[in-house]
């Protein structure tokens, strides 16, 4: 059992972040003491460890919240788990073309300026694609 002080210090997560995550009942409601200080079990902890990976490959709160019930019964949840997992990559390979995409003007910019005698086509390019928004 640790206390939310020591799951901060081992998990890198804010103690706001621990409480609102019971809140939001994306946690099961945490053991408490007789002076209200919350005690973390190892369950807890695995759940945590899940929440932050999950975090990583970039699913919300809601999409982990779901994860964490298909977690319960895995075989079960397969095609579901799977479903969500193919929409989340959809999403991720879209992010990659457009910050390939970006970087590339980046580049072509930086290049360009560099170059560039008077003003600056990094800012005049800034400015003109938002003027055509």
């Amino acid at each position: 059992m640790k206390r939310i002080g020591e799951v901060v210090a081992e998990l890198g997560v804010s103690a706001d972040t621990l409480r609102y995550y019971e809140k939001i009942k994306l946690m099961p409601k945490i053991q408490r003491n007789g002076a209200g200080i919350r005690y973390y079990n190892d369950k807890n902890l695995s759940q945590l460890r899940f929440i932050k990976r999950a975090q990583k490959m970039g699913f919300s709160l809601g999409e982990i919240a779901q994860l964490l019930r298909f977690r319960e019964n895995p075989q079960q949840a397969k095609p579901n788990v799977r479903e969500l997992a193919h929409q989340k990559l959809l999403e991720i390979e879209e992010h990659l073309t457009e910050l390939n995409a970006l970087r590339d003007e980046l580049r072509l910019l930086t290049n360009l300026c560099g170059a560039s005698p008077d003003g600056c086509p990094i800012l005049e390019s800034i400015d003109h694609d938002e003027q055509g928004s």
